[in-house]
């Protein structure tokens, strides 16, 4: 009971500080000047993945629980696109794919491209060649992010201005000062870190206490607590009609969250990451994937109509998690 008490304090604090921590990094990004689409894919995604980040470094250092750590990575992965299909349920005047540019897929084509590399890995286990402690898919990781940043950044800065009237749409804070953002941003980053840093210890309590194993409770249990902020502010956005703030945040998120993996490795030092855990996490990769793909579909060809409150593509992602869930359930104990 102590271990759901904890579970359930530790996520309303992220949940909280979550949308504050967002808010004033959105204030302090619109203060220096940069586009509502690139902060959904830089900035608010690292922003939102700030527990993946802190509850993965726990892990493998305080707690000592791999699993955790890359069960946390790989099913915040595909809890964020789970919240694309849940945006599309609430955004009621078309398919929500219909209303994001296509420069979505280029994040999204990165973020495949990390998870296959994390697939091939975990399936080639202790076989993979180390670069001192860590993996050579690290410093892949690492390179790869900072190119998808790169080419993100480039793309646009030529698109900004067809886009300039919809991000005009997002609400000003010319009332809140940039020391007083940088502040509020500050605190609630330091509440998220503390919950965050329990998590690991709870999630393995969980674990042990309910047969789960660590593999099914952090792809889901901890992914979920993990993932509120990005929930919060992927949903704050599109009632704001920032659609494209809300998907770029949530794929931006998958391409920091490998980013993430790599930090892991750095301070996993009994040697590459992916050779210490179960190789379930790859029913995770590969559901990521299947997802991000099936996203990439509806972007490009663009619906026109829901079913069941539903667009086509929403309604394959959802099916796509209830799989994977299923499949980790089966495979817990292993």
């Amino acid at each position: 009971m102590l271990l759901w008490i904890g579970f359930i304090v530790c996520t309303s604090v992220i949940f909280y500080s979550g949308t504050r921590l967002s808010k004033y990094g959105d204030i302090i990004a619109e203060k220096s000047g940069l586009g509502r689409t690139w902060i959904g894919v830089v900035l608010m995604a690292s922003v939102t993945s700030l527990p993946e980040l802190v509850t993965g470094i726990s892990s493998v250092t305080y707690a000592g629980v791999p699993d955790i750590a890359v069960g946390d990575v790989l099913g915040s992965c595909v809890f964020n696109m789970l919240i694309l299909a849940f945006l599309d349920a609430i955004y009621r005047p078309a398919p929500i794919s219909t209303r994001a540019h296509h420069g979505h897929v280029i994040s999204a084509g990165f973020g495949i491209l990390l998870l296959s590399v994390v697939g091939i890995s975990m399936f080639f286990g202790i076989r993979i060649l180390p670069f001192g402690w860590i993996g050579s898919y690290t410093l892949f990781f690492i390179i790869v992010y900072f190119i998808a940043m790169r080419l993100i950044y480039t793309y646009e800065k030529r698109q900004i201005s067809l886009f300039m009237k919809e991000m005009e749409v997002v609400l000003k804070y010319g009332n809140v000062s940039t020391k007083t953002a940088i502040i509020n941003y500050s605190i609630n980053a330091v509440f998220i870190i503390v919950a965050a840093t329990f998590l690991p210890k709870i999630g393995k309590g969980i674990a042990e206490t309910t047969g789960l194993g660590q593999t099914f409770v952090g792809n889901i249990f901890i992914a979920l607590s993990t993932s509120l902020p990005e929930v919060v502010v992927s949903f704050a956005a599109v009632k704001m009609d920032a659609i494209d703030l809300a998907i770029g945040n949530l794929f931006g998120s998958n391409i920091f969250n490998i980013f993430i993996l790599a930090i892991d490795d750095i301070f996993f030092t009994k040697g590459p990451i992916l050779s210490f855990v179960s190789p379930n996490h790859i029913i995770s990769a590969l559901s990521a994937i299947a997802m991000i793909t099936i996203a990439i579909i509806g972007l490009t060809y663009r619906a026109e109509k829901k079913r069941l409150l539903l667009a086509w593509d929403s309604i394959g992602i959802l099916l796509i998690y209830l799989i994977n869930l299923i499949l980790l359930y089966i495979l817990r104990s292993s």
